[in-house]
């Protein structure tokens, strides 16, 4: 029986190939159906439409492009002289922030701008004579800022003694420095608390070093009070935050082990302190704490380790903790876009910083070349 029963399976098996073959033939000689006639034209229609939208998009994706000029060119003109929409909006949406595109170049820092669509549009931007960085001309107020700095540079100027602790900006501007010059340098010694050495004036980032030096014999720094010997003497045994030991911290009254750990990570992280306030940026150290220290500890600002901020790899970059995600996107994108900056305030004009972060981080940036290693 077992035998007899392999048999008749092995006879099924045999017939399934069969069976299928039959199936099909029937389904494909079988009449179509009025309702597969109506799929079959719906969905020709549907080819059609598609086909129709393809070749709009390819349109739309090769626009004829027309002369516009960024600082006057509403939305729609912007689309129609065949600028992409997403980038019409970046550029209203900057020029409604306060920019004012000064060149051509300006635009390729707009948001969703790549270097491939900035050529294409590049033949095509329009910056009219009122908004253009504009040449020397006979007249004072026509000078773009750089012609300013070198008409500066040029002029006769004649120095007189002046006592910086009074010194406003528009004096500050009489004698050679630009209206934001002056502001910063201003703000900058009230950020220190005065300056009291040319050191410490070479030390704000609007001053180079060309100008230091021409004003070095005719500022007048403010005298100590009738405290300046013992304060002397206080800094020359005071310890200098920069360069003191784990040891040599956690002597002074206020500075636990734990403190010391905090300070020292900290510094590395910096590069170094330019001001003691900083320390009050530790959450473990408390203002009270601080007090009791405070007046035993100074900043040697020449051992801060300064980062070539036009060289420096991002890696460099993202460990300070006084530059954010945002910064750093920003700095990468506008070197390569257009090299680096010479001095903060072209930073500033760049939207890397504001004038809050600008001060912050000055002191740790160097704009020159990074020397061979």
């Amino acid at each position: 029986m077992d035998e007899h029963l392999r048999q008749n399976i092995r006879g099924g098996l045999a017939l399934i190939p069969l069976i299928v073959i039959v199936a099909l033939l029937a389904i494909i000689a079988r009449p179509r159906s009025v309702d597969t006639e109506v799929v079959e034209r719906e969905m020709a229609e549907d080819v059609k439409d598609v086909v129709a939208a393809v070749s709009d998009s390819t349109s739309m994706c090769a626009p004829e492009l027309h002369p516009f000029d960024p600082n006057t060119a509403d939305y729609h003109a912007l689309v129609a002289a065949g600028v992409e929409r997403r980038i019409a909006v970046s550029i209203i949406r900057w020029r409604e922030a306060g920019k004012v595109y000064r060149i051509k170049e300006d635009i390729a820092l707009c948001y969703g701008m790549t270097d491939s669509i900035y050529t294409i549009l590049e033949p095509y931007i329009v910056i009219s004579d009122e908004h253009r960085i504009k040449s020397y001309r006979t007249s004072d107020t026509t000078y773009s800022r750089k012609y300013e700095r070198d008409d500066r540079s040029k002029r006769t100027i004649e120095y007189t003694p002046f006592r910086i602790d009074t010194a406003t900006a528009d004096y500050l501007r009489t004698i050679g420095f630009s209206v934001r010059q002056a502001e910063l340098i201003i703000r900058y010694g009230e950020m220190i608390g005065g300056y009291r050495s040319i050191e410490e004036f070479e030390e704000c980032y609007a001053v180079d070093s060309t100008m230091a030096a021409t004003l070095k014999p005719y500022i007048i720094f403010p005298e100590r009070e009738t405290t300046d010997m013992s304060y002397t003497r206080a800094q020359h045994e005071s310890i200098d935050v920069n360069s003191a030991d784990s040891a040599a911290l956690v002597a002074l009254p206020g500075i636990g082990p734990k403190s010391v750990v905090h300070i020292l990570r900290y510094r590395d992280l910096l590069g170094g302190y330019y001001d003691i306030s900083q320390i009050l940026e530790l959450d473990i150290v408390t203002s009270d704490n601080f007090q009791l220290f405070s007046s035993q500890i100074y900043c040697d600002n020449s051992k801060i380790e300064k980062i070539y901020i036009n060289f420096a790899r991002p890696k460099e970059l993202e460990v300070h903790p006084y530059l954010s995600n945002r910064m750093l996107r920003r700095i990468i994108n506008h070197r390569e876009l257009k090299g680096g900056w010479s001095t903060i305030e072209e930073m500033i004009d760049s939207k890397i910083f504001n004038q809050e972060e600008a001060a912050r981080i000055a002191p740790y940036l160097d704009f020159g070349t990074k020397p061979q290693e």
